[in-house]
């Protein structure tokens, strides 16, 4: 009887999981500009402390970090129409060249016994390139574009952010709640302060060393770096796909591949040592748990659940790690590395 009560409560708990997702779902244009202004609140948050910490006042804090926000608003959208807008000018270039190659790849394809050829023609169509890079760039920014709107929500989440600390521990029933609230803030605030300057670095390293070869639209390429980083695992090989084929069309093979080895030691060097190094300890998430999430939060939230799977996920995973019944999910959640009774741990020395 009472195991048949134990799997009542689980399929009851399973079909209002199902009706909240759903309910997200649906409600997804209302909350992904929340969502980003918390993205943002989370990335600003570390130099939000940092700027009190040196004395100034609320309000000048509140209008450096607006003023950054806006400013890099305005930056994005100019990138991504002056980039667009050169790229229509150079079209007839770039169809010449690529068309070249495509009839290259069209007679090793009749050589290899391939039938369909189109196909891979496509895959070197220009408008297809910068209409995907244009397209992703452009859904991003049209979520900027009620800019007011977010900057008002920042501005209110700062101030909540306050205030939270009090009212968590006037309803927590022990300290142990509390401890467990200081964990994740300090774990997702010290992950993106350190994921936003690794970010940062690797736009600006690739940016600087494509323009550094003249490959068109460096700029553009770097601020995709840029964003596209913190996206995990697949966000910078999708940044490196479109320069690569722009490389093919301006230098031939020899420039595609110098373009792919930028990629792949900036990305290599900056994911394997740096970030590694400075993040200690590191997050404690498994690989493919990071790749689910990505692709969960992807598929529920649209990119901006990208850019938050992992704080998103490392929540859970803290919270799951607070309760002695579900702490078994939290070490499955995690990289293997972790003992039971680490989860919810701060490092020392922090």
């Amino acid at each position: 009887m009472e195991a048949t009560k134990e799997k009542r409560v689980g399929l009851a708990a399973m079909a209002y999981l199902v009706i909240v997702l759903a309910g997200v779902k649906i409600a997804t244009p209302i909350i992904v500009p929340f969502l980003l202004s918390l993205f943002l609140v989370i990335i600003t948050k570390p130099f939000y402390d940092a700027l009190h910490a040196k004395g100034l006042p609320t309000w000048l804090v509140f209008t450096i970090i607006l003023g950054v926000i806006f400013l890099f608003n305005l930056l994005l959208v100019l990138i991504i129409s002056s980039s667009v807008n050169a790229f229509t000018n150079n079209m007839d270039f770039y169809n010449q060249k690529l068309q070249l190659y495509g009839n290259e790849i069209s007679e090793l394809a009749k050589k290899i016994g391939l039938k369909n050829d189109e196909s891979l023609k496509n895959l070197l169509n220009p408008e297809k390139i910068m209409g995907f890079v244009s397209g992703t760039l452009s859904s991003f920014s049209d979520i900027l574009s009620n800019i007011i709107l977010i900057l008002l929500t920042v501005v209110f989440i700062f101030i909540e952010t306050k205030i939270l600390p009090g009212k968590i521990k006037a309803i927590a029933r022990n300290k142990e709640n509390i401890h467990y609230f200081n964990v994740i803030n300090h774990q997702i605030n010290q992950y993106m302060m350190i994921h936003t300057y690794v970010s940062l670095a690797t736009g600006i390293i690739i940016g600087g060393l494509l323009a550094a070869i003249r490959l068109d639209f460096a700029v553009l390429w770097g601020l995709i770096a840029f964003l596209l980083n913190y996206i995990p695992n697949i966000g910078s090989l999708i940044a490196a796909i479109p320069p690569i084929i722009l490389a093919l069309v301006q230098f031939g093979v020899g420039g595609a591949l110098g373009v792919a080895a930028i990629f792949l030691a900036v990305n290599f060097l900056i994911g394997n040592y740096i970030e590694p190094k400075l993040l200690g300890k590191g997050l404690g998430l498994s690989v493919l748990v990071v790749f689910l999430s990505l692709i969960f939060w992807g598929w529920l939230l649209g990119p901006v659940g990208m850019f938050l799977s992992i704080p998103i996920t490392l929540v859970f995973k803290i919270i799951l790690g607070i309760n002695p019944d579900t702490r078994w999910i939290a070490v499955l959640l995690g990289d293997g590395t972790e003992e039971m009774n680490d989860i919810g741990e701060i490092p020392e020395g922090t």
